[in-house]
C-alpha cells in the first residue's frame, strides 16, 4: 500500500511540476502587466481621456443640450401649429407674422424653418411631414414629396399619412404608378380601420385610372372582406360592380 501511495504521490508532483511550467504565477501576470503599462503609458493616458471626453459630450448632448432644443421647438411649432389647423398653410409653412409671446413679441417661424433648424428634435422633423402637406395643399407637389420623404417618424396614424400624401402628390402629378406604389405602402404601413381601408381605397381607384380593372377589382374586394365597417367600405360594391363592368369581368 505504501508503494501506491508513493508512487500517486510521484504523479501528483509530477503534474504540479508540468503546470508550474505551462503556466506563470500570479506573481509573474502582475509583472507582465506592469510592464505593459509602463510601455503604453501615455497611449493608455491619452485614450481613457478620449472616452471620458466623449462620453461627457455624448451626456451633455442627450440630457441638456437636446431636451432644451425639443422644448424650444415645441414653443416655435405653437404658432405654425396654430395656423396649419386654420387651413392657412403658407403661413404655417414659411411664418414671419408677428407673434405674442410670455417674452414680447417675435416674428414666428414656419415649420420649413423648424424642420431645418431643429433637425435633431421629434419636433423638427414631424416639422418636414407638415411642411409637406402645407406644400401639398398649395399644389406644390415636387417639393411636397421632397419634404414628406424627410419624414421618418414611426407614428402610428401620422407614417401612413404622410406616405400616402406622396401618393396623392404622384396622382396630381400624373404619375398614377408610383401613387399606387405609396398608397399600398401606406396601407401596410400601419394596418389599422382607419387609414388602411383610405389607402386601400386610393389605390383601387388609381388602378381604374390605368385601366387595370383586375387589380382594381381585387383591391376592392380585399377592402370590403377586411375593413367591412370602415366609412370607404359603404360603397364599395358599387364600386365593385363598376370595374366588373368595364372589365368584362365574370
Amino acid at each position: 500500500m505504501s508503494e501506491e501511495l508513493e508512487q500517486i504521490e510521484q504523479v501528483e508532483n509530477e503534474v504540479v511540476e508540468k503546470s508550474a511550467k505551462k503556466s506563470p504565477s500570479a506573481g509573474s501576470d502582475f509583472m507582465g502587466l506592469e510592464i505593459f503599462y509602463e510601455k503604453n503609458k501615455k497611449a493608455i493616458t491619452y485614450g481613457g481621456g478620449a472616452i471620458l471626453a466623449i462620453v461627457a459630450i455624448f451626456s451633455f448632448y442627450k440630457f441638456y443640450w437636446l431636451p432644451g432644443q425639443e422644448k424650444e421647438a415645441s414653443n416655435e411649432a405653437f404658432f405654425a401649429q396654430t395656423y396649419f389647423e386654420k387651413d392657412s398653410f403658407m403661413v404655417a409653412l414659411n411664418g414671419g407674422l408677428n407673434v405674442q409671446t410670455a417674452d414680447g413679441p417675435k416674428t414666428m417661424m414656419g415649420f420649413r424653418d423648424l424642420a431645418d433648424n431643429y433637425s435633431g428634435t421629434k419636433t423638427g422633423r414631424l416639422a418636414n411631414y407638415y411642411a409637406g402637406i402645407c406644400l401639398l395643399r398649395t399644389g406644390k407637389f415636387e417639393e411636397a414629396i421632397e419634404s414628406l420623404e424627410k419624414y421618418n417618424g414611426k407614428d402610428e396614424m401620422i407614417a401612413p399619412i404622410a406616405i400616402g400624401a406622396i401618393g396623392d402628390a404622384n396622382m396630381e402629378l400624373n404619375k398614377v404608378d408610383e401613387a399606387i406604389k405609396f398608397y399600398l405602402k401606406a396601407a401596410e404601413q400601419s394596418t389599422n380601420s382607419f387609414t388602411t381601408p383610405l389607402y386601400l381605397k386610393k389605390a383601387a381607384f388609381a388602378y381604374e385610372q390605368k385601366a387595370n380593372y383586375t387589380d382594381a377589382l381585387a383591391t376592392y374586394e380585399r377592402l370590403k372582406n377586411e375593413y367591412s365597417k370602415s366609412t370607404e367600405a359603404r360603397e364599395v360594391d358599387k364600386y365593385i360592380a363598376r370595374v366588373k363592368t368595364l372589365g368584362n369581368i365574370q
